[in-house]
């Protein structure tokens, strides 16, 4: 039985807790066959001393989109998955809304996935673009 997507984004949410996607203030909002998007509020939590959204928590939102990605098309019973590189390519900066990462499959292997990561603002302005890897490792049976 597949789960509903409000069910899938429920329960994406719910384990932001206690994380650092709680202190970030990121919400996983949308999902589809080959894609994933969150968006994170830009605040003066997020920004450098100069009042704009820090490159590190673009990276961090960035990471955090793909990986869940990579999470929700994996047998969790089986793998857990974890980040092992990514890049950032920041275009624009941003001073306060919402900026919006959509995470979507460059490559979906069983073992490694490569996600390109497009970090946008509320106006659809392209503010970064990321790529991420990902590795799927077996859960050892204890």
């Amino acid at each position: 039985m597949q789960l509903s997507k409000e069910k899938v984004l429920a329960q994406a949410n719910a384990a932001c807790k206690n994380t650092l996607m709680e202190t970030l203030n990121i919400e996983v909002v949308d999902y589809g066959d080959d894609f994933l998007v969150a968006r994170m509020p830009v605040t003066s939590r997020v920004h450098q001393p100069d009042g704009v959204l820090h490159g590190g928590a673009t990276a961090a939102l960035a990471e955090s989109v793909g990986s869940f990605a990579s999470h929700v098309f994996i047998d969790t019973e089986k793998f857990f998955v974890r980040g092992i590189e990514i890049t950032a390519n920041h275009i624009k900066s941003v001073k306060a809304g919402f900026v919006y990462a959509k995470a979507t499959f460059l490559h979906k292997g069983k073992t490694t996935q490569l996600l390109d990561i497009r970090v946008t603002d509320e106006a659809d302005n392209l503010i970064s673009i990321c790529k991420l890897s990902t590795i799927a490792l077996p859960k050892k049976n204890s």
